[in-house]
């Protein structure tokens, strides 16, 4: 689809979706992906044959960005080709890139190590003088060192300071948690095999997709329980919660977009897909790759839920099992949003307990509107300082997504 849209320079901004993608683009200076005027020609379309869009001939500007397109994928599916009559990659070259990226990575732990050491001895009282560069030439070290993850945390660690509070107590935890995972990679030898596999994920170290397909799959109808992104000045990351109601197991999809672009992959919320997946290697295998998709076989209703302290006592487990676990799977049943001292709370009707709401919860209103008062059903990403809520589901309802 294409359509000129008035816009406040002189000329009309040339937007153009190709659906199957899904793919856009437009000529306005906007940083949003898709933007507005790209929804705009969507929502024109979606009204169907009546609507405003109807055949036409492609213009220039539209065919050029489809013929790009078209290209682009020949010389993907050409490399693809090339790479599978190449055979294999040498599996000694394979193995001596993996060699020295350990020995880079140790090395990057051992200076981090060192540079927490000197941290603690000078104390953290004054990390609130020290400004931001510090954390940003430790994390250029570290990327240096072919250690994103670390990297990752040590920008974290930044942005504790601007936060306020208390945040000298936040530091010493999110330091401690820090100096072990440091500490577990230089002595990775000595873990037993699923954590050892855990603490490479998260020092960076990944596993390619193709390889995970490879093996194993699990096949499964995956409800899809909620999906959102974030972003920063390098990367938007989408993830995308799923779930198997049969095993009663949660599978995270990450996939990731340039700054400002949004990633490729997109599922539609509260449809249950016959699709199968495999778990990356882990001490709690959470994170998975989205392997062949059979079709959608219909949409789900409320997820079998627990009570807050059942959600409490799994994500304790699970912290005994990843240390360095941000965020955990949980769903709540028969919960009410109700106001707290000092922000909301998913609480049981009989007052037994209950759960903070964090901020980042931005769909709280809706929340609120969708449970009226009475029991509902959530799903969100339980973490240190509460639950971000992330769907719900009203007594036989469908999924709201929040």
């Amino acid at each position: 689809m294409w359509g000129l849209c008035s816009g406040s320079g002189s000329k009309p901004y040339q937007t153009v979706v190709d659906v199957n993608g899904p793919a856009y683009r437009c000529s306005c200076p906007s940083r949003k992906f898709p933007c507005k005027h790209a929804l705009g020609l969507l929502l024109l379309w979606a009204e169907g044959a009546a609507g405003p869009v109807g055949a036409g001939e492609l213009p220039e500007w539209a065919g050029q960005w489809v013929e790009a397109r078209r290209k682009k994928a020949e010389t993907a599916a050409e490399s693809a080709a090339v790479k599978a009559e190449s055979g294999p990659a040498d599996p000694t070259a394979a193995r001596r890139r993996a060699e020295r990226r350990a020995v880079r990575v140790e090395g990057g732990a051992a200076e981090l190590e060192q540079r927490l050491t000197d941290l603690l001895r000078g104390g953290l009282a004054g990390a609130d003088r020290a400004g931001y560069q510090q954390w940003d030439e430790i994390a250029a070290r570290m990327v240096d060192a072919q250690a994103p993850g670390l990297a990752t945390r040590v920008r974290e660690l930044g942005t504790v300071v601007a936060a306020g509070g208390d945040w000298p107590s936040r530091m010493l935890e999110e330091t401690a948690l820090l100096h072990l995972l440091a500490r577990g990679f230089l002595g990775r030898q000595g873990l037993p095999g699923p954590l050892a596999d855990t603490v490479r994920a998260r020092v960076g170290f990944t596993v390619d997709t193709a390889e995970l397909l490879a093996g194993p799959t699990i096949r499964a109808p995956w409800q899809v329980l909620a999906q959102y992104d974030s972003a920063d000045e390098r990367l938007t990351t989408r993830r995308i919660w799923l779930y198997d109601a049969g095993a009663a197991r949660f599978a995270l999809l990450l996939s990731f977009g340039a700054a400002g672009r949004a990633p490729e992959l997109a599922l539609p919320v509260g449809a249950v897909l016959d699709a199968e997946l495999a778990y990356h290697p882990a001490a709690l295998p959470l994170r998975a790759a989205l392997g062949p998709q059979h079709g959608t076989v219909g949409s789900g209703g409320a997820p079998a839920g627990g009570t807050v302290d059942a959600a409490l006592a799994s994500y304790g487990t699970a912290l005994a099992d990843d240390p360095w676990l941000d965020a955990w799977p949980v769903v709540l049943s028969g919960v009410v949003p109700i106001p707290g001292p000092t922000r909301w709370q998913l609480a049981h009707p009989d007052g037994t307990d209950a759960v903070p709401l964090t901020p980042a919860t931005t769909g709280l209103w809706r929340l609120a509107a969708v449970s009226g008062g009475h029991p509902v059903t959530v799903f969100g990403e339980l973490g240190p300082t509460g639950l971000h809520a992330l769907a719900a589901w009203p007594d036989a309802g469908e999924t709201v997504p929040l």
